[in-house]
């Protein structure tokens, strides 16, 4: 984001230090993060020679929402959306702060920490019944993918993306989309279609909280439940991609240049479409697979590539959500800019950017820990759909591009 004024230089920030925060040489930091990838392959392929993470999750569990939870995403999305639209047209309105930092940012950890809980809160799919029509599954993840460019598009690609104007013209269109869709294909529309629904439910498979609120022993079996549809491949890179170009248009040899809104939009493409190339290339470069089993191998592996957005989320935005978060929380209890106070004068603390190795030393253990989780994540599924003649080789390919995507993700954390 390039906010320009007050919050808004924080928000174009967002928490993202550069090189000095680390506490060790840059260097040496990707090197050890390389090594802990190659590493934990080796671990894997010597002493993991059955998968242990694949089987059912919250399997049988009812499938009915917590109508507590109905009412009060009811009366936030109320009070959020009376902000945006009744309160200041700058930066410090309360409900511009909350879709960037809550409902974009805070969506992640609290899908970590509460399972699907979005789908709960989800006013749309409490003002919407089951459907006039069936939803075509042929779509699968499709209008996802586009409502979550259109968002990364607003955020990152857009001429002002602290606009309210335009924030507002954005939040019409999707809530209008929202609704006609949920009218006419009823609670599938959301599964598939609404961008933050199907975000949270994806984040939602690496949470210890199992469908219905019973506690799951282990979130990687979780995981290997993401529904597989059209468009998943597509979806995880552009939540993938997007982070990748936020960095790396923050870097002096971006900022630097004038570049037409139109420039950004097909960089900020460019990175979500590498992404997915590198990803399906690599998923497919195995032998002993028939032709049909090979191209079905992307969506089968995808799942593999949400703790990396995960773990690269949290190092992207820890800051920003802790600290800028403050912010948006105290700007909403003034929801119509009035200079209400009703905690007192706010406070922002700076609990992060003033520990600044402690800082860097999270950011790459996120960083780490997704590309480690997800190699174990590919490797487990590698060993039910791979033949044991090819259970070693068909992965080589796959690791190579986790290790690329940890020094490119340390890279542009860092060198910005």
């Amino acid at each position: 984001m390039t906010l320009t004024t007050g919050l808004g230089a924080g928000l174009a920030a967002h928490g993202v230090g550069g090189s000095t925060d680390l506490p060790i040489p840059f260097i040496y930091a990707m090197v050890g993060a390389s090594w802990a990838l190659t590493i934990s392959f080796a671990v894997l392929a010597l002493a993991w020679k059955e998968p242990r993470f694949q089987g059912s999750w919250g399997a049988g569990e009812p499938d009915r929402r917590r109508p507590w939870l109905a009412v009060v995403g009811m009366l936030l999305t109320a009070w959020v959306l009376v902000a945006l639209y009744a309160g200041p047209a700058d930066p410090s309105n309360g409900g511009l702060q909350a879709f960037y930092i809550f409902v974009w940012v805070g969506l992640v950890p609290l899908a970590l920490v509460a399972g699907h809980v979005w789908r709960d809160l989800s006013p749309w799919r409490t003002l919407t019944g089951r459907g006039i029509w069936t939803y075509p599954e042929r779509l699968g993840y499709w209008p996802a993918v586009a409502g979550l460019f259109a968002f990364v598009w607003l955020e990152l690609a857009s001429p002002d993306p602290g606009d309210v104007v335009s924030v507002r013209v954005w939040v019409g269109v999707y809530v209008a989309a929202m609704l006609l869709g949920g009218v006419a294909f009823g609670p599938r529309w959301f599964d598939r279609a609404d961008p933050f629904d199907v975000y949270s439910a994806i984040v939602a498979r690496m949470s210890p909280i199992a469908r219905g609120g019973r506690l799951s022993r282990n979130p990687l079996r979780g995981l290997t439940t993401v529904p597989v549809a059209p468009g998943l491949v597509a979806l995880l890179a552009v939540l993938l991609g997007s982070t990748a170009y936020d960095s790396f248009s923050a870097s002096p040899f971006w900022q630097g240049r004038s570049l037409s809104s139109l420039e950004h939009t097909l960089t900020l493409l460019a990175f979500c479409i590498v992404v997915a190339v590198l990803f399906v290339g690599a998923a497919m470069a195995t032998g002993g697979v028939t032709p049909e089993q090979r191209r079905a191998m992307p969506g089968l592996l995808a799942h593999s590539l949400v703790p990396i957005v995960v773990g690269y989320i949290f190092a992207h935005y820890l800051t920003y959500l802790v600290e800028k978060g403050q912010t948006a929380f105290f700007a909403l209890l003034d929801p119509l800019g009035r200079g209400w106070t009703p905690l007192g004068d706010p406070g922002v603390s700076y609990v992060l950017s003033e520990h600044t190795s402690t800082l860097a030393a999270l950011k790459v253990t996120f960083v780490v820990a997704g590309h480690v989780l997800a190699v174990i994540a590919a490797h487990d599924r590698a060993l039910v759909l791979l033949p044991k003649a090819h259970r070693l080789s068909g992965q080589l390919a796959m690791l190579l591009l986790m290790v690329a995507y940890t020094f490119t993700g340390l890279y542009l954390l860092f060198s910005v």
